[in-house]
């Protein structure tokens, strides 16, 4: 028990020579913002994820199979975004991923202007949003959490995907059963998962749902911030990794 409570705050709070440098904790924060911009898709943007594909694969599958609950065209329009920012996010990391910390900040970067233009983009329209300004949202927010996986990817830091947690959960109940693995930092990305998803459903149920994104915008901030430190860094963390 001990061993993992250590890993779990290693994770928010790394030590001076951990083989990842400060991108655990940061991860970490990315993880909340997915929550965020999740919560704020599902619930007002047409039942609609925009970081986790996986739910909409089924919800577009419900749609064409007769639920009313669910809008095919809305589904189908943030996988097609995502897969746009995939792409991005790859290219990204082929030409800038030599150097970890450039190459989040980079993204992180791009990110938040992304989500910053879906802020300005809710506060300035009328709610419930019609179709053309939800449709405008879903593609830009999936377009940015597109990027955001496909850099989380390429970092390739063990435990935290600050988005797809079935494999992560699965891990850790294997790797618990088995006394072993990273079960302390992958309790710590459902949990940031959780707590970002929370409070954004509390902000809109409590009628604060404009000031969602504008929330997920000041934590990408603090990414590219930190991040920002870390561009003339040569230690051995910023390494890409074979």
């Amino acid at each position: 028990m001990g061993d993992h409570l250590l890993d779990a705050w290693r994770t928010v709070m790394p030590s001076r020579g951990d083989p990842f440098g400060p991108l655990p904790p940061v991860l970490v924060v990315l993880t909340v913002v997915s929550g965020f911009v999740d919560a704020f898709s599902y619930l007002e943007l047409r039942h609609t994820f925009v970081a986790n594909m996986t739910g909409n694969v089924v919800f577009l599958a419900f749609s064409l199979g007769g639920s009313r609950e669910f809008v095919w065209w809305a589904s189908l329009l943030a996988v097609a975004a995502f897969v746009v920012g995939a792409l991005a996010g790859g290219r990204i990391a082929h030409v800038f991923g030599a150097h970890r910390g450039r190459h989040l900040c980079l993204a992180a970067g791009l990110q938040t202007v992304l989500v910053l233009a879906a802020c300005v983009l809710g506060a300035s329209l009328d709610q419930p949003y019609r179709d053309p300004a939800a449709a405008s949202m879903i593609f830009v927010l999936a377009v940015g959490m597109g990027l955001q996986n496909a850099t989380v990817l390429a970092l390739a830091v063990p435990g935290l995907t600050t988005t797809v947690l079935t494999r992560t959960i699965a891990g850790l109940m294997a790797d618990s059963a088995a006394g072993r693995g990273q079960i302390g930092r992958r309790i710590v990305s459902v949990v940031s998962l959780f707590v970002g998803a929370l409070m954004g459903a509390l902000l809109i149920e409590h009628g604060y749902g404009r000031w969602e994104l504008l929330v997920a915008v000041a934590l990408l901030l603090v990414v590219v911030g930190a991040m920002a430190r870390t561009r003339a860094s040569t230690a051995q963390w910023t390494r890409k990794t074979s």
